[in-house]
């Protein structure tokens, strides 16, 4: 599947991880949060995706925001991780495998098992 075509029900869910997980490595602007991304296989966001997830991650704590003037452009938003921020990352990293590991037990053996009539269900 090319990284572009994501269900969109899939990215809502791991998002905010991925972003936490970029921010992680220190502090950035949404363009290179975005781009991070992008490089790392989840394909292009939107910044009416992007920019409303940061803001919830702004007031649960987990994130910081610093305006800083640009070098001969217009000034940036940089966005750093706070102490609560790595405790939520290192929490949701672990219950997205755990979680993706569940999904994958369910998907590899429902693909192993025969299939079932009607009758049998009932």
């Amino acid at each position: 599947m090319d990284d572009d075509n994501w269900p969109p029900e899939w990215l809502r869910g791991v998002l905010s991880v991925c972003v936490l997980r970029v921010l992680a490595d220190g502090t950035t602007y949404g363009y290179a949060i975005a781009a991070a991304l992008a490089d790392r296989g989840l394909g292009p966001l939107k910044g009416g995706t992007l920019y409303p997830l940061l803001k919830r991650l702004e007031e649960a704590g987990w994130v910081v925001t610093e305006w800083r003037a640009g070098d001969g452009g217009p000034g940036r938003k940089y966005y750093a991780l706070t102490a609560a921020g790595e405790v939520e990352l290192a929490r949701s990293a672990a219950l997205w495998e755990q979680f993706t590991t569940m999904t994958r037990t369910i998907i590899a053996d429902g693909a192993t098992r025969p299939s079932q009539t009607e009758e049998e269900l009932v």
